[in-house]
């Protein structure tokens, strides 16, 4: 067998605000924190046992937007993506390595009254439309205020 699959499917809480910046060319990203929970009961003691595993996200043009705009910290999120794995060098010149999820897909998710008013709302990297070519970041085309008419989900 030839193919190869790279996916990652996570339900979980945002551990802080989104933070969106953008590339020397203009092209919005967003990075946050999630956090999974997984819940067991051990064999020998029968005791309840938890454990919280911390995942970085990152999610690319118009996803980016969409979830600094819409996701909080706390917000219980779907995402779905691969792993992307990238390495720079420290302020001192080390070498470092971080492995990341790179957002394809978000649902938020949860009851009405939590964070944006509830419901089921889906983005994908796929659906949203890339910001308009060659527009740089802070021009009025980047700047215009999205309203629920502008997203895909």
């Amino acid at each position: 067998m030839a193919k190869s699959v790279n996916k990652v499917i996570l339900v979980g809480r945002l551990g802080r605000d989104p933070e969106l910046k953008y590339t020397a060319s203009g092209t919005p990203f967003c990075r946050f924190s999630m956090a999974t929970d997984d819940v067991w009961n051990d064999k020998a003691s029968g005791e309840r046992q938890e454990r919280t595993e911390w995942h970085n996200i990152v999610a690319w043009d118009r996803l980016a937007e969409i979830c600094n705009q819409y996701l909080t910290k706390g917000r219980l999120v779907y995402v779905e993506g691969s792993l992307q794995t990238r390495e720079w060098d420290d302020q001192e010149g080390n070498k470092r390595k971080t492995t990341e999820i790179r957002a394809r897909d978000m649902v938020l998710l949860g009851s009405p009254g939590e964070s944006t008013g509830g419901g089921q709302r889906r983005a994908t990297a796929a659906e949203a439309p890339a910001s308009a070519a060659g527009t740089p970041a802070g021009t009025a085309a980047s700047t215009s205020t999205i309203t629920d008419d502008d997203i895909p989900f």
